[in-house]
């Protein structure tokens, strides 16, 4: 990977606390770890999963200028569609906040949509493609809340999503994915938080706001990400199952209608706070998240 001589740069404002690191750099008696600044877009990341949080970690590396790639399932079962790369795998393309992704069939145009500033998507359940992409970094965010086959392996660095990985032994670092104080704290030894099986509260409310398949069979449903709902309001039904929500709120998210769904799987998830812009913006919870990977990542290569 390409680095960028301290000697290069420009010198910041005067009398900035930047300057006086500039300065400080440039003192060929000063004695640092570090004499050069990395070049972000050298680096190559492979993340499993493109769901909302595995997005939002895209999301915000793809803005510091990494070269991100996604693998995914060949049915990806997203509810907070808007706001997941994985959408990909369906429409061909898509853009979450201004950035792009395109579902690609071969693991060699990954570097031509990289060339076009955007984040490549591939059908590779199992990220066979990290073989002819060769990342520096894969990031586990499937969030299956167990392990379905990552090792230190895969690549030089490597960083698991959420529960069902320990730090170096399945991965080199876990980050905490349960909300509360830890969140997105970026862990090198032990293992994240267990699974709950209890939503975070939204205005206090907790399991109510999310919706869940009534049995097995076909999801479907005329609603659309962003509809206001209120109590009682059909969302959707599985065969002659009907589901309605049991809140007031705004739907933040919804499986996709013609899906195949499990009892008791989550389809879909309503804000009480009944903000629509919040249907298609990333998440709190998927950025305090990101940040933990990309500390991961600078840790790592100690940028």
């Amino acid at each position: 990977m390409s680095l960028i001589p301290v000697a290069s740069l420009k010198r910041p404002p005067h009398g900035s606390a930047l300057e006086k690191r500039f300065v400080a750099a440039k003192d060929p008696h000063w004695n640092l770890l570090m004499k050069s600044v990395l070049k972000t877009s050298s680096i190559r990341v492979l993340l499993r999963g493109g769901g909302d949080l595995a997005s939002g970690v895209a999301w915000r590396l793809r803005q510091c200028g990494f070269k991100v790639a996604i693998s995914e399932i060949n049915q990806p079962l997203a509810v907070r569609r808007t706001v997941s790369f994985c959408e990909a795998v369906y429409e061909k393309e898509t853009e979450v906040e201004g950035v792009g992704a395109l579902c690609i069939h071969d693991a060699g145009e990954v570097f031509a949509v990289w060339e076009k500033g955007r984040i490549p998507v591939m059908v590779d359940p199992d990220a066979e493609s990290r073989h002819a992409i060769q990342p520096h970094v894969l990031i586990d965010a499937i969030l299956a809340k167990r392990n379905l086959g990552t090792t230190m392996s895969h690549a030089p660095l490597v960083i698991a999503l959420g529960p069902g990985f320990e730090a170096g032994k399945d991965a080199h670092y876990v980050v905490e994915t349960n909300r509360g104080h830890c969140l997105g704290r970026l862990l090198t030894s032990g293992s994240a938080q267990a699974d709950t099986g209890i939503p975070g509260p939204v205005l206090g409310i907790t399991s109510k706001r999310v919706l869940r398949a009534p049995a097995d069979g076909l999801w479907e449903s005329s609603k659309n990400i962003g509809d206001l709902l209120q109590k009682g309001e059909t969302v959707g039904g599985v065969d002659d199952r009907t589901v309605r929500s049991e809140i007031e709120g705004v739907l933040r998210g919804l499986i996709r209608p013609g899906i195949l769904v499990t009892q008791g799987q989550k389809i879909g998830d309503v804000d009480p706070r009944g903000d629509r812009s919040s249907c298609f913006t990333i998440s709190e919870k998927a950025l305090a998240i990101a940040g933990g990977a990309l500390e991961g990542i600078l840790r790592a290569f100690r940028c």
